[in-house]
């Protein structure tokens, strides 16, 4: 069984089983609400972080502690590791929020599974030629997006870099927390992982002018809706899947974030993304369906 799972997380090439997906269809759903809720509310970056972490953590403890793990210091060293990526991607993405459109920005973050697959084939992986004619496609949308968004103004093109940091940041975080799970339970490592990365941006909160308890009604209960939604619902149900699935695979599915967030901004803020940016996101979808597509004639084939 060890070794299934084991060659499981290294095909890079598989479709997710069907429990899997649905994780990842819930989590797809559950990271989508981010960038607009993060929008939605005026608590200044790192404090929004810093909470948000905070509570996943609280959540996961007590099914972590059933397991008792703590004692696996390769587990929880990736763990560590993965934390303080985390919370230097989520210091990435919260500032993108608020600098250029929640479309555009969750089109950048969603590019991770380029960075996850470059990651892979470094590392010595095996990423097919046809899912980088797909990456391609996806980031000549980038090349799109921020070009249209530096016409706009240089705040939302700066907006756009940070986001693309980020989703390096982000392929990173997921590959750590896959070395992680091979060691420790799902629980055991978003307890340990969450809980660094509120550590990590906690002195960055307590030097903003802000006190990290005085808040309105309002911004207490978005950031709620970020530890349910996107915290638990979100990177608790991908790192789940991460116990059988390839990084590289997951990061891809992080793709579909962006026509959820992009429907909710609409929706709950009324956030037109400018027009130009529009085919940026098409041309990013498109490379991610093409990258999806690529395991259809081996999984044929290997069936025959």
């Amino acid at each position: 069984m060890a070794d299934e799972k084991q060659g499981s997380i290294n095909n890079h090439t598989a479709i997710p089983g069907r429990q899997d997906l649905i994780r990842l269809g819930i989590g797809v759903f559950g990271i989508g609400t981010s960038g607009p809720l993060i929008a939605l509310s005026t608590m200044p970056v790192p404090i929004l972080i810093f909470w948000r972490n905070l509570g996943g953590s609280i959540l996961t403890a007590p099914f972590a502690f059933r397991h008792g793990e703590w004692r696996n210091k390769v587990g929880i060293k990736w763990s560590v590791i993965a934390g303080v990526l985390l919370a230097l991607h989520f210091l990435g993405f919260f500032a993108a929020m608020r600098m250029t459109s929640v479309a555009a920005g969750t089109a950048m973050i969603a590019l991770q599974p380029i960075f996850a697959a470059i990651f892979v084939k470094f590392s010595g992986g095996h990423i097919p030629s046809r899912a980088w004619l797909g990456m391609v496609v996806s980031f000549s949308g980038v090349l799109l997006i921020s070009g249209v968004d530096l016409n706009i103004s240089a705040r939302t093109f700066w907006g756009d870099i940070v986001a693309l940091v980020s989703a390096a940041l982000a392929a990173l975080y997921m590959m750590a927390g896959s070395r992680a799970q091979q060691k420790i339970e799902t629980t055991t490592y978003t307890t340990v992982c969450y809980f660094v990365c509120a550590i990590t941006v906690l002195p960055f909160a307590l030097l903003s002018p802000q006190s990290i308890f005085q808040f309105t009604l309002k911004n207490w209960l978005l950031a709620a809706g970020l530890i349910l939604g996107a915290q638990i619902l979100g990177h608790t149900m991908f790192n789940a899947a991460l116990k059988r699935v390839s990084p590289a695979v997951v990061s891809l599915i992080v793709f579909f974030e962006v026509p959820v967030s992009s429907i909710l901004a609409f929706w709950w803020l009324d956030q037109r993304p400018a027009f130009g940016v529009i085919p940026g996101i098409v041309l990013i979808i498109s490379g991610c369906a093409l990258v999806v597509l690529r395991t259809r004639p081996e999984r044929l084939e290997i069936l025959q």
